[in-house]
């Protein structure tokens, strides 16, 4: 029998995926912000940096008796630019690896 040999996404370990969907999320945000500064008022805006989801968590209040402190809110907002992002660090990666 001949080795198998892994192609394509197999042959990466699940935090390997991980890093590159934060790389992307990352980006993608930095692409969201840049066009809610700069596009001008109007349907493209909207439609590029509109929140299709906006989780949120918090605040999370954490006592630990000699220390006392509180997280959050915590929020995730994913734009149709965030999702560009990750699918542009996607195809990077992909490319380099």
């Amino acid at each position: 029998m001949p080795p198998t040999t892994l192609k394509g996404s197999a042959k990466h370990r699940p935090g390997y995926h991980a890093i590159i969907l934060a790389i992307g999320f990352v980006v993608g945000g930095f692409l969201t912000q840049f066009a809610r500064l700069f596009l001008p008022t109007g349907a493209v805006k909207e439609f590029l940096t509109a929140g299709v989801v906006t989780p949120s968590i918090g605040p999370l209040n954490i006592d630990l008796v000699i220390i006392k402190f509180g997280l959050g809110p915590i929020a995730l907002d994913v734009s149709l630019l965030s999702l560009v992002g990750v699918l542009a660090a996607y195809l990077i990666a992909r490319s380099l690896f």
